[in-house]
């Protein structure tokens, strides 16, 4: 009987976590209907004064601070699956290595600013917007990590010169189309309104959609991978 590897376990928690994340999506009253940007300092301030919104934000919050973490061990393993290309250096494995600790910390960032938002509700409805404004702008415009992951992830792909590669090249072009899709959201700054703000088709949709695309398909050929690794008895 073969053992049940680390990796595998990790794996599986991967849907579990998945239906956590989207519960606490769900809950949190600015994301299902998000809130616009053109919002005044009284309109935001009211949001996190109403008392059907308060808990849910902060109790939404919380749980996204309990278990965002897990986008760590999820995103390593692709780290495990870079490492077991054919690349005659490690660099592509360190590069992705360093975009996993930078976009879940970002999102931890967001994550603190609308808490901060949630703690205070009756402080001045200037510095509540504020609060708010840096927790979006910082989650949906923050996408640099996000990009480069993709591409580094297609390149390493490219460069895998085996005779059955870890990935099949679909994946490289499929994290290409992630990182496109993603990539306009970084102008959600200098947007108020529009297709671009932070809660328009592009920033927030679009953006929101691919990376809830791109957990579910790496998913899916991660553990095809894995599997196919275990019965090979490849090695980590």
């Amino acid at each position: 009987m073969k053992k049940t590897s680390g990796e595998l376990i990790l794996f599986w928690m991967v849907p579990v976590l998945g239906a956590i994340w989207v519960a606490a999506f769900l809950v949190f009253p600015g994301f299902v209907q998000p809130m616009s940007p053109t919002l005044s300092a009284e309109q935001v301030a009211a949001f996190y004064r109403d008392p059907d919104n308060l808990p849910r934000i902060r109790y939404s919050m919380i749980v996204f601070n309990w278990f965002g973490i897990a986008l760590i061990p999820f995103l390593s393993l692709i780290v495990m699956q870079i490492r077991r290309m054919a690349h005659p250096t490690p660099i592509l494995t360190y590069c992705y290595l360093g975009c996993l600790t930078g976009g879940p910390t970002l999102f931890f960032v967001a994550d603190l600013f609308w808490l901060t938002a949630a703690f205070r509700p009756e402080r001045e409805p200037a510095l509540t917007q504020l609060y708010n404004d840096m927790a979006w702008v910082t989650f949906t415009g923050v996408v640099g990590f996000l990009i480069a992951q993709s591409v580094f992830l297609a390149l390493a792909i490219f460069l895998d010169r085996q005779p059955r590669p870890v990935f099949k090249t679909w994946v490289a072009h499929f994290n290409i189309a992630i990182a496109i899709a993603v990539a306009p959201a970084s102008f959600t700054a200098l947007n108020l309104s529009g297709a671009l703000a932070w809660d328009g088709l592009i920033s927030f949709w679009l953006r929101n959609g691919a990376i809830g695309l791109w957990i579910v398909v790496m998913a899916v050929v991660m553990g095809q991978n894995l599997y196919r690794q275990r019965e090979a008895g490849v090695a980590a």
